[in-house]
Order: C-alpha cells, then sequence, then structure tokens
C-alpha cells in the first residue's frame, strides 16, 4: 500500500462479474489516486489484455480482458490491496 494516507485493513465487500469478459472488485483499502495507479499498473503488466478502472472514490475496481477472479485478486493482493467481491 502507498504511504500518503492511513489505509484500513480486513473490510469486507461483494464480486459483479458479468458475463462479458469483465469483473468489478471492491478495493477498501485503496484511498487515493496513487493506490488506484498501483493497482491498474500491476494488474495490466500481469495480465496483459486487461483494461483497469480503478476509482478510489467508489472503491471500486473494473476489469475488462479477463473473467478470472482468482488472477485479478491475486494481483491485487500481491500488490499489497485487500480486494473482495462488489455487489
Amino acid at each position: 500500500m502507498c504511504g500518503c494516507s492511513t489505509h484500513q485493513a480486513g473490510n469486507a465487500g461483494q464480486t459483479a462479474m458479468p458475463g462479458d469478459g469483465s469483473l468489478t472488485l471492491r478495493v477498501e483499502d485503496m484511498t487515493c489516486g496513487h493506490c488506484a495507479g498501483t493497482i491498474r499498473k500491476a494488474v495490466e503488466s500481469n495480465l496483459p489484455g486487461t483494461q483497469v478502472d480503478a476509482d478510489p472514490a467508489s472503491k471500486l475496481v473494473s476489469i475488462r480482458g479477463t473473467a478470472d477472479l482468482a488472477a485479478v485478486k491475486a494481483v491485487i493482493a500481491e500488490t499489497g490491496y485487500t480486494p473482495s467481491e462488489a455487489a
């Protein structure tokens, strides 16, 4: 996680996974644009062909180009954030 603000840990959420090769995760400890950029860069570089939209205001990360929830969650977790499924 970045050191620009206080991050919260252990917050739960829910996954919306449409049938169009995309998914949305909640990342409660994504608190700023730097966090969003870190997550976007990690997912896009580790899962080629993905496009990521990370919004710290809503705490939602939308990924297009894959429906591999486990892989996306693993990449985000390796980056130091806590992904959960979004409603």
